[in-house]
């Protein structure tokens, strides 16, 4: 176990990113929005946690046959594509409140 990757500057964005994916869950899920709102947020706090775990129990290194920065680089731009069209579909239609809060 890397007890550092936390504390590391990677490791805090990884962090970053799981607690606004799931704030943006939590606003999706308490305002009824539509599943596919919910549904990419847990998604992306999964895929997240995973990539977390990965790196903190350094298997990255364990598992030499995929280029894992190359990987994680990829999800982040995938992800950040997904999450802003998704948002912007929420505020645009702004339902109510709190999906109008997840878009944002």
């Amino acid at each position: 176990v890397d007890s550092g990757f936390p504390r590391s500057p990677r490791g805090a964005i990884k962090l970053a990113r799981a607690l606004v994916a799931v704030v943006a869950f939590i606003c999706f899920a308490a305002s009824s929005a539509p599943g596919a709102y919910t549904s990419l947020a847990v998604m992306e706090v999964a895929i997240t946690g995973l990539f977390f775990l990965l790196y903190l129990l350094r298997l990255d290194q364990r598992l030499s046959w995929l280029f894992w920065p190359l990987a994680d680089v990829f999800n982040s731009v995938i992800a950040a594509l997904f999450l802003l069209i998704v948002c912007l579909f929420a505020v645009i239609v702004k339902t109510n409140n709190g999906t109008l809060a997840g878009g944002v």
